[in-house]
C-alpha cells in the first residue's frame, strides 16, 4: 500500500470486531512507531500494550467511559520518559515526538487492515495508577487498535487555501 493511500484510508475507529490482533501484525505496527524520528534522537516514547480485558475496562473508565476503549482488543498507552527537553522553538519535544510515532503506528495499522483511534480524553493520574506508571513518566495519548466493525465515511477537510499560504502569513 502506498503511503498516500494509507493516509486517505485512515479513520478514527470507534467500533471493533471481537477478534484478537495477531502478534506479528502488532510487532510490525509497533516497529513503525519505533522507527519514528524524534528531537535529538531521544526516542523518549514507551508503549504499554494492554490486551487484558479487565485492564482495558479500567482504562475505559479512566477514558471518561468511552465504551469502544474496552471493546478494542488492544489499547496502546503512549508514554514519554524524557519530558524536560525543550526545543529551540520553545516547544517541549515529547508530545510532538510521541505524536509522530503514533501517526506512523496508525498508518501502518491501516496497511495491516486494522483501525485505530487517538484518545486524549482520559485522566492521566488514573491511567498511571492502573498501569503502575511512575510519576515522572507522562501518559501522552491512548490509542485503540483492532479490526474495525465498519469504516466511517471521511470527514470534511478544510480547503487548501484555508490552510496553506506561501512566503508570509496571509490568512
Amino acid at each position: 500500500m502506498e503511503v498516500m493511500e494509507a493516509i486517505k484510508k485512515r479513520r478514527s475507529i470507534r467500533s471493533y470486531l471481537d477478534k484478537p490482533v495477531e502478534e506479528e501484525k502488532l510487532k510490525r505496527i509497533l516497529e513503525a512507531g519505533r522507527l519514528a524520528p524524534s528531537a535529538k534522537n531521544l526516542q523518549e516514547w514507551r508503549f504499554i500494550i494492554v490486551r487484558d480485558k479487565t485492564t482495558r475496562e479500567k482504562i475505559m473508565q479512566a477514558a471518561k467511559g468511552q465504551r469502544f476503549v474496552s471493546e478494542a482488543p488492544v489499547v496502546i498507552v503512549a508514554c514519554a520518559v524524557n519530558t524536560d527537553y525543550k526545543m529551540t522553538c520553545g516547544q517541549y519535544a515529547y508530545p510532538i515526538d510521541v505524536a509522530i510515532a503514533l501517526a506512523q503506528i496508525s498508518l501502518k495499522a491501516v496497511e495491516e487492515g486494522l483501525g485505530t483511534c487517538w484518545i486524549g480524553a482520559f485522566y492521566e493520574d488514573k491511567v498511571k495508577e492502573i498501569l503502575a506508571i511512575p510519576n515522572e513518566v507522562r501518559v501522552v495519548e491512548l490509542m485503540t487498535l483492532g479490526y474495525p466493525k465498519g469504516i466511517p465515511q471521511p470527514t470534511e477537510r478544510k480547503k487548501w487555501e484555508e490552510i496553506v499560504c506561501y512566503e508570509k502569513w496571509k490568512f
